[in-house]
């Protein structure tokens, strides 16, 4: 079992890179293979999936990233190929939002992901993943971006994070907003 990969890239492809590390090129399927660059060296972290007919690699830029697809192919009936697009269309803290608020809608934009698998992601995954650490930060990141977009300056953002105390995304934009508006 491989931990993580260091390398550099040589082929970027549309749903995977070569990883060429000891003279020896690492086919890896990741979720957003042109996020990498060519020539460049990276630390990929590694999942290896072996079957009787299949050993697959697949990399992540970020370990919070596998964490979270290990996670999704844990659940019944959603396996690699359904959970790579996932991660490749999503957002890590857009994916546990909608997990533990249940939002069925956001999950159902994923391809090959229907009702019933949307349904059992949330009953096997809700409430297991708040301990990854990135998703204990809350969903910041994503809150400065709603707010730039809205128009508001990072520096006007920046003074009044520390006074966000809401978990949930919706609720961080309102109190931001009302702080903003002071």
């Amino acid at each position: 079992m491989y931990k993580y990969i260091k390398g550099i890239i040589t082929e970027i492809e549309s749903n995977h890179i070569v990883l060429e590390n000891n003279d020896i090129g690492y086919l890896i399927y990741t979720p957003n293979p042109y996020s990498f660059d060519l020539n460049l060296e990276y630390k990929i972290y590694i999942y290896q999936y072996v079957r009787e007919d299949e050993i697959t690699l697949y990399g992540f830029k970020e370990k919070e990233e596998k964490d979270l697809f290990l996670k999704l192919i844990n659940v019944n009936g959603l396996g690699c190929k359904m959970a790579l697009p996932m991660l490749a269309l999503g957002s890590i803290n857009g994916i546990v939002d909608a997990i533990e608020r249940e939002n069925i809608l956001y999950l159902k934009k994923f391809p090959k992901i229907g009702d019933k698998i949307a349904r059992q992601i949330i009953l096997d995954l809700k409430g297991k993943l708040i301990e990854n650490k990135k998703i204990i930060t809350s969903n910041q990141d994503e809150l400065i971006e709603t707010l730039k977009s809205l128009g508001y300056k990072q520096v006007d953002i920046n003074k009044i994070l520390p006074n966000i105390k809401e978990e949930k995304l919706e609720e961080q934009v309102k109190e931001a907003l009302k702080l903003l508006l002071k």
